[in-house]
């Protein structure tokens, strides 16, 4: 009778860890998987305002996002924007749509 709730022990452990391990093997393919543009950086302004730099294919693009509209403010190549900071990317490019110099 023991031997018995043992083995049904072992089992049912057995079955959750490898339920765990399919979930994580899962979620890390998605990630990698994203269609043809994914999100690199989101800096919010409150809420359902902010700035996305959006990866789409070898180029990222910098959008304002408002609750109402999304505008593009700046294309860079991908190598050229790992370099950059975003922040500061951001303020250069409102202060230039702005018409601040």
């Amino acid at each position: 009778m023991i031997d018995m709730v043992i083995n049904m022990t072992g089992g049912l452990i057995v079955v959750i860890i490898l339920i765990f391990l399919l979930a994580y093997i899962y979620k890390k393919n998605q990630q990698h998987s994203a269609g043809i543009m994914s999100i690199k950086q989101y800096l919010s302004l409150g809420p359902k305002r902010g700035f996305a730099a959006l990866k789409v294919g070898n180029e990222i693009m910098i959008v304002g996002i408002t609750p109402t509209d999304f505008k593009l403010l700046k294309t860079y190549d991908e190598e050229i924007f790992k370099s950059l900071d975003f922040k500061n990317l951001v303020n250069t490019e409102t202060s230039k749509q702005n018409g601040d110099s």
